[in-house]
C-alpha cells in the first residue's frame, strides 16, 4: 500500500467500488468522488475530494492535493499532496512509438496508452500508487476497445489505487465509468455543456427547463445526485442496471459496455460464487444476456457439468418459473406430482442461463436471477437452448428426452417426446401426457426410485462440483436434518451445513483436513512469522491461489499446514494490492 492516502473499500461490485478515504472507522470522503481543477469555482472545490493543478511546462507537471485530512495513520492534518511529471504523451494511434521521456512513478502515477506499452517500470512490484491518472482517456474513448482495455489493465495491475480519467466523466456516464472501475470525476464536460447553453444531466445534455439556471450550481446538483445514485447502486449490487440505463445515452457508451463485457468474460477472478449480499441478479434487457455471469454458467453447463450418477437415461425438460428455487413454485409442484419419480433427470429451460438442472437450482446465479417473462423467445435464446441441450445429450447416455418446456428441441439419434403439443405447461391434458411419458420411460428403462438421502447426496455432490470442481470431501458423509438447513456429517460429526441464503456450504473445523486432502478450496499461504488472529489482509499473506472469486471459501495454510478457513470479501483481481480486509476468518484450528 502506498504511504500517505488512508483508504479502505466499503462496498464493491465487480470493478465498481465505494472507497472510504481517511480513517477507516469514520471515513470523511466516499468515492466515486469529485476532483476539481483550476477552471472550477470555489463551490466545486469545496465539495471535491481532491484538487488538481497542472503547469504549462513541457513536459507538464501535475499536483493533486486535498483539504481533507487523509494522511494515515494520524489523520490530523490536510493531505496528502502528490506531484508527478506527465512525461511526453503521444496520441494513442501511435501505440508502436516510444514517446521518450516517461512520466514519473510514485504515489501519483500518470499513465498513457504509450506508457502501458513501453514502460517496463510499471511492472515493478514495489510500485503501488495511491492515484492513477489515465492521461489520454478522452482520446482512447474515441478508438474502439482501447478505453476499457486500458482501464481493466490498470485495475488489475494497481488494484489499490484510485483511478481518474481526466475530461471524460460527466453526469451522463458516471455509472458506466464506475462500472469499469473509475473512481474520480472532474467537471470538464459539465463546463463545456454550460458554455453551449446546456445542462449536462444523467440523460445527457439538454436545455434548462422552468426556473432552472444555466449555472454551475444547478449543473453540480445534477452531477452530485448521479454520483450518490452510483454509490447506492454499488452498495446494493445494482450498478450494472444503472450503467446499462446510462449507456443508452450514446452509441459509443453501448459500444464500450460490449467491449467491456467481452474482456470480463476472460477474467474468472472478477465474478462471485455466492450471492454475497445481493438478493437478485437482474437480466432485464437483452444487453444483460451478455453478462459474464451468464457466460460463465453456460460454459460450465456446456463443458464441465456432469449429471448425478445413474440419472442419465431419461431427461425431462421443464419450463422455468418466476419463483426460485423452481421446486417451490406452484407450477413445478404440479410437474413434480405428475412425474412422480426422482429417477429422472429434470432440467429447466430458461433465459438467459439456457439450462438449469434440478440438482443445481439452489446455486448462484440460478436461484437468484430475475427476468421479464413474456412467453416469447428470441432467435439467440432458442439457439442457446438448442446448443446447450445438444451438448448435454452428447456428453451423457440419455435414451429418452421428455420435452415439457414448450421450446422445440431437435436432437439427432434420440427420441424426443413433446408432452405440451401447443398447450400450456399446467394444462390438465399436457400434465397427463407428461405423466404417461414418464410411466412409459419407467417401464422401458426400469427407472428406480432413489432414497431421500441419496437424492440429497447427489444434489450436494453436483453443487460441490459446480463450486469447487470436485466432490471428494463428501465421500463417507451422511445427510441429516431437514430443509432448508441440511447437515452433512461424517462419523457422527458435522462437517458442513447447507445454507440456502448463501447458496453454499458452511464448513466446520471437522472439514478442514478433508478439504486439504482433496484439494477442494483455493489456498491462502500466511507468513511464517505471524500469528493469525483475525481477518486476512496483504500484510500477513505470503501467497495465494489465482482465480479467487468473491464470497468463495478459502483454505488458510501456514508452513504448508492447514490452520483454518476464510471467506473472500474481495474478488481475486483485488488481492494484488488492495488495502484493508480481503477475506474474513471463518474457522481456525
Amino acid at each position: 500500500m502506498a504511504e500517505g492516502l488512508g483508504r479502505t473499500v466499503l462496498y464493491r461490485h465487480r470493478y465498481g467500488r465505494v472507497w472510504g478515504l481517511g480513517d477507516r472507522s469514520s471515513p470523511v470522503v466516499r468515492t466515486p468522488a469529485f476532483i476539481s481543477t483550476e477552471d472550477d469555482d470555489d463551490a466545486c472545490k469545496d465539495i471535491a475530494a481532491f484538487h488538481c493543478k497542472q503547469t504549462r511546462t513541457i513536459p507538464a507537471r501535475i499536483t493533486i492535493s486535498t483539504h481533507h485530512s487523509l494522511i494515515a495513520p494520524a489523520f490530523d492534518r490536510p493531505g496528502p499532496n502528490m506531484e508527478a511529471s506527465v512525461g511526453h504523451v503521444l496520441p494513442p494511434s501511435l501505440d508502436e512509438a516510444n514517446a521518450g521521456e516517461s512520466a514519473d512513478s510514485g504515489p501519483l502515477l500518470p499513465v498513457s496508452w504509450q506508457r502501458l506499452h513501453h514502460d517496463s517500470s510499471l511492472l515493478d512490484e514495489d510500485l503501488q500508487p495511491s492515484i492513477v491518472v489515465l492521461l489520454d482517456a478522452v482520446q482512447l474513448a474515441a478508438q474502439p476497445g482501447k478505453l476499457v482495455k486500458a482501464i481493466q489493465t490498470l485495475k488489475h495491475r494497481f488494484p489499490g489505487a484510485l483511478l481518474w480519467t481526466p475530461g471524460l466523466g460527466g453526469p451522463d456516464n458516471v455509472a458506466v465509468l464506475a462500472w469499469f472501475g473509475v473512481d474520480l470525476f472532474d467537471t470538464s464536460r459539465v463546463r463545456l455543456a454550460l458554455s453551449t447553453g446546456h445542462l449536462l444531466t444523467s440523460y445527457g445534455p439538454r436545455l434548462p427547463v422552468g426556473d432552472e439556471k444555466l449555472d454551475m450550481e444547478d449543473a453540480l446538483h445534477h452531477y452530485h445526485q448521479v454520483i450518490r445514485s452510483v454509490q447506492s447502486a454499488i452498495e446494493t449490487g445494482t450498478l450494472r442496471r444503472l450503467a446499462q440505463q446510462q449507456s443508452l445515452n450514446s452509441p459509443r457508451l453501448v459500444e464500450h459496455m460490449r467491449y467491456f463485457d467481452s474482456l470480463v468474460r476472460t477474467k474468472v477472478d472478477v465474478l462471485r460464487t455466492h450471492p454475497s449480499g445481493i438478493d437478485t441478479i437482474e437480466f432485464m434487457a437483452q444487453e444483460s444476456h451478455l453478462d459474464p455471469e451468464v457466460c460463465a454458467w453456460i460454459e460450465f453447463m456446456t463443458e464441465r457439468y456432469c449429471v448425478p450418477e445413474g440419472l442419465d437415461h431419461t431427461l425431462i425438460l421443464l419450463p422455468c418459473s418466476e419463483r426460485k428455487p423452481y421446486r417451490l413454485s406452484k407450477s413445478h409442484r404440479k410437474f413434480i406430482e405428475a412425474i412422480a419419480s426422482n429417477g429422472c433427470h429434470e432440467v429447466m429451460v430458461t433465459s438467459p442461463l439456457g439450462l438449469v438442472p434440478r440438482d443445481l437450482e439452489d446455486v448462484w446465479p440460478a436461484a437468484f436471477y430475475d427476468i421479464p417473462v413474456t412467453g416469447d423467445w428470441t432467435g439467440d435464446e432458442l439457439e442457446r437452448i438448442q446448443s446447450m441441450t445438444q451438448s448435454l445429450v452428447q456428453r451423457h447416455n440419455y435414451r429418452c428426452v421428455i420435452n415439457h418446456s414448450g421450446v422445440e428441441i431437435d436432437l439427432d439419434g434420440i427420441e424426443v417426446i413433446d408432452t405440451r403439443q401447443g398447450e400450456s405447461s399446467g394444462a390438465r391434458t399436457s400434465l397427463q401426457r407428461l405423466k404417461e411419458a414418464v410411466n412409459h420411460s419407467k417401464q422401458e428403462y426400469e427407472l428406480r426410485r432413489r432414497k431421500g438421502e441419496s437424492v440429497n447426496m447427489d444434489r450436494f455432490k453436483s453443487i460441490s462440483r459446480y463450486l469447487y470442481g470436485r466432490d471428494g470431501w463428501l465421500d463417507g458423509c451422511r445427510i441429516r436434518g431437514k430443509p432448508p438447513r441440511w447437515r452433512i456429517e461424517r462419523d457422527g460429526k458435522q462437517v458442513a451445513l447447507w445454507l440456502f441464503d448463501r447458496a453454499g456450504f458452511a464448513f466446520s473445523k471437522e472439514a478442514i483436513s478433508s478439504l486439504f486432502e482433496h484439494e477442494i478450496l483455493p489456498c491462502i499461504h500466511l507468513k511464517s512469522s505471524i500469528k493469525w488472529k483475525g481477518d486476512l489482509h496483504l500484510g500477513i499473506i505470503e501467497s495465494y491461489d489465482e482465480n479467487i472469486r468473491r464470497g468463495q471459501d478459502l483454505l488458510v495454510l501456514q508452513d504448508e499446514k492447514p490452520i483454518g478457513l476464510a471467506r473472500s470479501l474481495a474478488p481475486g483481481w483485488e488481492w494484488a494490492g488492495t488495502p484493508g480486509r480481503l477475506a474474513k476468518m471463518h474457522q481456525k484450528i
